[in-house]
Protein backbone atom coordinates (compact mmCIF):
# COMPACT_ATOMS: atom_id res chain seq x y z
CA UNK A 1 0.00 0.00 0.00
CA UNK A 2 1.62 3.21 -0.86
CA UNK A 3 2.09 5.58 1.73
CA UNK A 4 2.58 9.10 1.78
CA UNK A 5 4.46 9.65 5.35
CA UNK A 6 5.98 7.17 7.99
CA UNK A 7 2.84 5.81 10.00
CA UNK A 8 5.55 3.54 11.41
CA UNK A 9 5.96 3.25 15.58
CA UNK A 10 8.37 5.30 16.87
CA UNK A 11 10.87 2.41 17.34
CA UNK A 12 11.13 2.17 13.62
CA UNK A 13 14.38 2.48 11.74
CA UNK A 14 16.07 3.08 14.68
CA UNK A 15 17.46 -0.32 15.27
CA UNK A 16 15.77 -0.05 18.74
CA UNK A 17 13.74 -2.80 17.80
CA UNK A 18 14.71 -6.48 16.69
CA UNK A 19 14.59 -7.46 13.42
CA UNK A 20 15.80 -10.62 13.25
CA UNK A 21 13.65 -13.56 11.67
CA UNK A 22 12.03 -11.00 9.41
CA UNK A 23 13.58 -11.85 6.02
CA UNK A 24 10.87 -13.13 3.38
CA UNK A 25 9.90 -16.90 3.72
CA UNK A 26 8.98 -17.18 0.47
CA UNK A 27 12.02 -16.11 -2.03
CA UNK A 28 14.28 -18.36 -2.90
CA UNK A 29 13.94 -17.78 -6.72
CA UNK A 30 14.78 -14.29 -8.27
CA UNK A 31 14.38 -12.22 -11.60
CA UNK A 32 16.25 -8.71 -11.42
CA UNK A 33 15.29 -6.45 -14.44
CA UNK A 34 16.56 -3.29 -15.16
CA UNK A 35 13.55 -0.31 -14.82
CA UNK A 36 14.67 3.45 -14.46
CA UNK A 37 11.68 4.27 -13.32
CA UNK A 38 9.27 5.50 -12.27
CA UNK A 39 7.94 3.19 -10.11
CA UNK A 40 4.67 2.70 -8.84
CA UNK A 41 3.44 1.25 -5.21
CA UNK A 42 3.16 -2.37 -7.34
CA UNK A 43 5.15 -3.99 -10.28
CA UNK A 44 2.12 -4.01 -12.55
CA UNK A 45 1.48 0.09 -11.70
CA UNK A 46 5.28 0.53 -12.79
CA UNK A 47 4.42 1.27 -16.24
CA UNK A 48 6.42 -1.81 -17.31
CA UNK A 49 7.05 -2.42 -21.41
CA UNK A 50 6.04 -5.87 -23.05
CA UNK A 51 8.67 -7.90 -22.57
CA UNK A 52 9.28 -6.90 -19.01
CA UNK A 53 5.40 -7.48 -18.50
CA UNK A 54 5.35 -10.47 -19.93
CA UNK A 55 8.47 -11.96 -17.83
CA UNK A 56 6.74 -10.84 -14.39
CA UNK A 57 4.09 -13.10 -15.47
CA UNK A 58 5.85 -16.01 -16.06
CA UNK A 59 7.73 -15.34 -13.13
CA UNK A 60 5.17 -15.42 -10.73
CA UNK A 61 3.73 -18.63 -12.29
CA UNK A 62 7.14 -20.26 -11.15
CA UNK A 63 7.63 -18.94 -7.97
CA UNK A 64 10.18 -16.47 -9.05
CA UNK A 65 10.54 -13.20 -7.08
CA UNK A 66 10.86 -10.25 -9.13
CA UNK A 67 12.59 -6.64 -8.88
CA UNK A 68 12.53 -3.61 -10.77
CA UNK A 69 16.50 -2.66 -10.66
CA UNK A 70 18.40 0.77 -11.66
CA UNK A 71 21.73 2.67 -11.08
CA UNK A 72 21.94 4.79 -7.84
CA UNK A 73 22.04 8.61 -9.05
CA UNK A 74 21.69 9.50 -13.04
CA UNK A 75 19.78 6.94 -14.64
CA UNK A 76 20.70 6.09 -17.88
CA UNK A 77 18.31 5.08 -20.54
CA UNK A 78 17.23 1.74 -21.88
CA UNK A 79 18.05 -0.71 -23.57
CA UNK A 80 20.45 -1.79 -22.82
CA UNK A 81 18.67 -3.68 -19.97
CA UNK A 82 20.62 -5.38 -17.34
CA UNK A 83 19.00 -8.66 -16.29
CA UNK A 84 19.88 -10.91 -12.95
CA UNK A 85 18.82 -14.06 -12.28
CA UNK A 86 19.34 -15.68 -8.95
CA UNK A 87 18.79 -18.65 -6.36
CA UNK A 88 19.39 -18.14 -3.00
CA UNK A 89 18.86 -21.99 -1.93
CA UNK A 90 20.99 -24.59 -1.41
CA UNK A 91 24.22 -24.19 -3.84
CA UNK A 92 23.72 -19.96 -4.56
CA UNK A 93 24.11 -19.12 -7.90
CA UNK A 94 23.29 -15.96 -9.61
CA UNK A 95 23.67 -15.38 -13.81
CA UNK A 96 23.77 -11.86 -15.29
CA UNK A 97 23.46 -10.50 -18.60
CA UNK A 98 22.95 -7.11 -20.80
CA UNK A 99 20.38 -7.61 -23.29
CA UNK A 100 20.45 -4.76 -26.82
CA UNK A 101 16.82 -6.03 -26.69
CA UNK A 102 14.45 -6.22 -24.01
CA UNK A 103 12.50 -9.22 -26.22
CA UNK A 104 15.45 -11.13 -25.42
CA UNK A 105 13.81 -11.88 -21.92
CA UNK A 106 11.62 -14.31 -23.56
CA UNK A 107 14.25 -17.10 -23.90
CA UNK A 108 14.50 -17.03 -20.39
CA UNK A 109 14.07 -20.42 -18.61
CA UNK A 110 12.37 -19.43 -16.05
CA UNK A 111 11.06 -22.82 -14.85
CA UNK A 112 14.61 -23.54 -14.25
CA UNK A 113 15.08 -20.84 -11.93
CA UNK A 114 11.98 -21.27 -10.02
CA UNK A 115 13.50 -24.92 -9.56
CA UNK A 116 16.77 -23.39 -8.63
CA UNK A 117 18.71 -24.53 -11.64
CA UNK A 118 20.91 -22.53 -14.12
CA UNK A 119 19.46 -21.14 -16.52
CA UNK A 120 22.37 -20.62 -18.56
CA UNK A 121 20.75 -17.17 -20.21
CA UNK A 122 23.84 -14.96 -18.67
CA UNK A 123 27.55 -15.16 -17.43
CA UNK A 124 27.73 -16.01 -13.52
CA UNK A 125 27.96 -13.15 -11.26
CA UNK A 126 29.45 -12.60 -8.20
CA UNK A 127 27.66 -10.81 -5.27
CA UNK A 128 25.56 -7.61 -5.81
CA UNK A 129 23.27 -5.58 -3.09
CA UNK A 130 19.96 -4.62 -3.95
CA UNK A 131 18.78 -1.52 -1.66
CA UNK A 132 15.13 -0.29 -1.35
CA UNK A 133 14.10 2.79 -2.38
CA UNK A 134 10.43 2.45 -3.89
CA UNK A 135 8.97 5.72 -2.35
CA UNK A 136 6.04 5.74 -4.18
CA UNK A 137 5.11 1.80 -1.90
CA UNK A 138 6.80 3.93 1.32
CA UNK A 139 8.54 7.13 1.77
CA UNK A 140 10.57 5.46 4.25
CA UNK A 141 12.59 3.69 1.75
CA UNK A 142 13.37 6.63 -0.51
CA UNK A 143 14.19 9.17 2.45
CA UNK A 144 16.33 6.09 4.04
CA UNK A 145 17.65 3.97 1.06
CA UNK A 146 18.57 6.16 -1.13
CA UNK A 147 21.22 7.66 0.59
CA UNK A 148 22.31 4.17 1.69
CA UNK A 149 22.52 3.48 -1.84
CA UNK A 150 24.39 6.36 -2.92
CA UNK A 151 27.02 6.05 -0.37
CA UNK A 152 26.96 1.45 -1.02
CA UNK A 153 27.32 2.61 -4.82
CA UNK A 154 30.54 5.12 -3.86
CA UNK A 155 32.32 2.34 -2.16
CA UNK A 156 31.55 -1.00 -4.11
CA UNK A 157 30.51 0.71 -7.48
CA UNK A 158 28.32 -1.59 -9.92
CA UNK A 159 27.48 -4.34 -7.44
CA UNK A 160 24.84 -2.14 -5.82
CA UNK A 161 21.52 -1.01 -7.52
CA UNK A 162 18.25 0.34 -6.21
CA UNK A 163 15.16 -1.57 -6.09
CA UNK A 164 11.75 -1.64 -5.74
CA UNK A 165 9.96 -3.20 -2.27
CA UNK A 166 11.70 -5.92 -0.81
CA UNK A 167 9.11 -6.36 2.88
CA UNK A 168 10.19 -5.24 5.94
CA UNK A 169 9.24 -1.40 5.63
CA UNK A 170 9.55 -0.62 9.45
CA UNK A 171 13.14 -1.73 8.86
CA UNK A 172 13.60 0.63 6.49
CA UNK A 173 16.67 1.16 5.26
CA UNK A 174 16.70 -2.60 4.31
CA UNK A 175 19.09 -4.43 1.87
CA UNK A 176 19.44 -8.09 0.52
CA UNK A 177 22.51 -9.76 -1.03
CA UNK A 178 22.30 -12.14 -3.62
CA UNK A 179 22.89 -14.63 -4.29
CA UNK A 180 22.05 -15.72 -0.99
CA UNK A 181 19.29 -13.76 0.04
CA UNK A 182 20.58 -12.12 3.06
CA UNK A 183 18.43 -9.50 4.53
CA UNK A 184 19.52 -6.79 6.56
CA UNK A 185 17.27 -3.72 7.57
CA UNK A 186 17.24 -0.33 9.56
CA UNK A 187 20.67 0.37 8.19
CA UNK A 188 22.34 3.41 8.86
CA UNK A 189 25.44 3.75 5.73
CA UNK A 190 28.01 2.59 8.27
CA UNK A 191 25.99 -0.14 9.00
CA UNK A 192 25.51 -1.03 5.19
CA UNK A 193 29.42 -0.37 3.80
CA UNK A 194 29.74 -3.21 6.99
CA UNK A 195 27.45 -5.71 5.71
CA UNK A 196 28.20 -5.44 2.26
CA UNK A 197 32.06 -6.02 2.88
CA UNK A 198 31.23 -8.86 5.38
CA UNK A 199 29.47 -10.27 2.98
CA UNK A 200 32.05 -9.77 -0.16
CA UNK A 201 34.21 -12.15 2.25
CA UNK A 202 32.02 -14.83 2.79
CA UNK A 203 30.15 -13.81 6.01
CA UNK A 204 27.05 -13.24 7.83
CA UNK A 205 26.85 -10.04 10.29
CA UNK A 206 24.48 -10.40 13.12
CA UNK A 207 24.43 -6.60 14.08
CA UNK A 208 21.25 -5.87 11.46
CA UNK A 209 20.84 -9.44 10.20
CA UNK A 210 16.87 -9.86 9.43
CA UNK A 211 17.59 -13.57 8.46
CA UNK A 212 17.87 -15.42 4.85
CA UNK A 213 15.00 -15.35 2.24
CA UNK A 214 13.50 -18.57 1.48
CA UNK A 215 13.72 -20.16 5.35
CA UNK A 216 10.48 -19.78 7.62
CA UNK A 217 10.63 -17.11 10.00
CA UNK A 218 11.92 -19.89 12.98
CA UNK A 219 14.06 -21.17 10.84
CA UNK A 220 15.62 -17.70 10.35
CA UNK A 221 15.22 -17.14 14.16
CA UNK A 222 17.21 -20.79 15.25
CA UNK A 223 20.49 -19.96 12.50
CA UNK A 224 20.05 -16.38 14.34
CA UNK A 225 20.90 -17.62 17.80
CA UNK A 226 23.45 -20.95 16.53
CA UNK A 227 25.86 -17.89 15.12
CA UNK A 228 25.16 -15.90 18.01
CA UNK A 229 26.32 -18.89 20.50
CA UNK A 230 28.78 -20.39 18.27
CA UNK A 231 30.46 -17.16 16.71
CA UNK A 232 30.33 -19.19 13.02
CA UNK A 233 29.98 -16.17 10.06
CA UNK A 234 30.86 -18.03 7.02
CA UNK A 235 27.60 -17.48 4.73
CA UNK A 236 27.08 -21.18 4.04
CA UNK A 237 28.81 -22.28 7.29
CA UNK A 238 25.44 -22.99 8.84
CA UNK A 239 22.22 -25.13 7.50
CA UNK A 240 18.95 -25.74 8.95
CA UNK A 241 18.09 -29.65 8.31
CA UNK A 242 14.85 -29.37 9.82
CA UNK A 243 12.37 -27.57 11.93
CA UNK A 244 9.19 -28.69 13.80
CA UNK A 245 6.40 -27.31 16.35
CA UNK A 246 7.49 -27.69 19.64
CA UNK A 247 5.89 -31.04 21.70
CA UNK A 248 2.71 -30.36 23.19
CA UNK A 249 4.46 -30.08 26.41
CA UNK A 250 6.30 -26.62 25.19
CA UNK A 251 2.58 -25.60 23.47
CA UNK A 252 2.63 -22.14 22.23
CA UNK A 253 4.49 -19.92 19.06
CA UNK A 254 7.12 -22.43 19.82
CA UNK A 255 9.50 -24.69 17.44
CA UNK A 256 12.75 -26.20 17.31
CA UNK A 257 15.38 -26.74 14.65
CA UNK A 258 17.84 -29.13 14.21
CA UNK A 259 20.96 -27.41 12.47
CA UNK A 260 24.52 -28.35 11.33
CA UNK A 261 26.91 -25.42 12.02
CA UNK A 262 31.21 -26.02 11.75
CA UNK A 263 30.83 -29.96 11.39
CA UNK A 264 28.42 -29.75 14.59
CA UNK A 265 24.92 -30.66 14.73
CA UNK A 266 22.62 -28.60 17.00
CA UNK A 267 19.06 -28.56 18.55
CA UNK A 268 17.47 -24.86 18.91
CA UNK A 269 14.25 -24.72 20.73
CA UNK A 270 12.88 -20.99 19.89
CA UNK A 271 9.74 -19.31 21.00
CA UNK A 272 7.89 -16.09 18.87
CA UNK A 273 6.75 -13.67 21.81
CA UNK A 274 4.91 -10.63 22.20
CA UNK A 275 7.58 -6.92 21.98
CA UNK A 276 6.55 -4.12 24.21
CA UNK A 277 5.01 -1.18 23.08
CA UNK A 278 7.85 1.31 21.93
CA UNK A 279 6.48 4.36 23.29
CA UNK A 280 2.82 6.06 23.85
CA UNK A 281 2.40 6.41 20.55
CA UNK A 282 3.01 2.77 19.56
CA UNK A 283 0.17 0.96 18.03
CA UNK A 284 2.32 -1.86 16.53
CA UNK A 285 1.07 -5.65 16.94
CA UNK A 286 5.13 -6.80 16.66
CA UNK A 287 6.70 -9.60 17.71
CA UNK A 288 9.81 -11.61 17.97
CA UNK A 289 11.74 -14.95 18.40
CA UNK A 290 14.04 -15.96 21.46
CA UNK A 291 15.99 -18.24 22.05
CA UNK A 292 14.83 -21.34 24.61
CA UNK A 293 17.38 -23.24 24.65
CA UNK A 294 20.29 -24.84 22.48
CA UNK A 295 21.24 -28.26 22.79
CA UNK A 296 24.84 -29.73 21.36
CA UNK A 297 23.94 -33.34 19.59
CA UNK A 298 26.35 -35.04 17.80
CA UNK A 299 29.59 -34.02 15.44
CA UNK A 300 29.11 -34.52 11.61
CA UNK A 301 31.63 -34.58 8.81
CA UNK A 302 32.78 -31.02 8.27
CA UNK A 303 31.59 -28.74 5.39
CA UNK A 304 33.78 -26.82 3.28
CA UNK A 305 35.17 -23.41 3.71
CA UNK A 306 32.85 -20.31 2.29
CA UNK A 307 34.83 -18.14 -0.60
CA UNK A 308 34.70 -14.67 -0.88
CA UNK A 309 32.60 -12.50 -3.13
CA UNK A 310 35.02 -10.41 -5.10
CA UNK A 311 32.30 -7.04 -6.09
CA UNK A 312 30.91 -7.69 -9.42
Amino acid sequence: MHSDHCAHCPGSHTGARPCLATATAKAQAWLLMEHPGPWGPTLEESALAAPAARALTRAREHSVRVQLIRRPGRRRPIPPVQVYAAWSGPGAWLEGRELADPAMLNELDLGAVGAGIRPRFGAPARGIFLVCTNGKHNVCCARLGGPLARAMHDGFGDAVWETTHLGGDSYSANMVCLPHGLYYGDLAVADGLVAAGRYLRGEVWLKRYRGRAGLTRPAQAAEHFLRARTGISSVDAVTIESVAEAPAAEAGEAAEAVAVAGGERYLIRVERVPLDPCGPECTANASTYVLKDLVHLRPVPAAGSTPALPVA
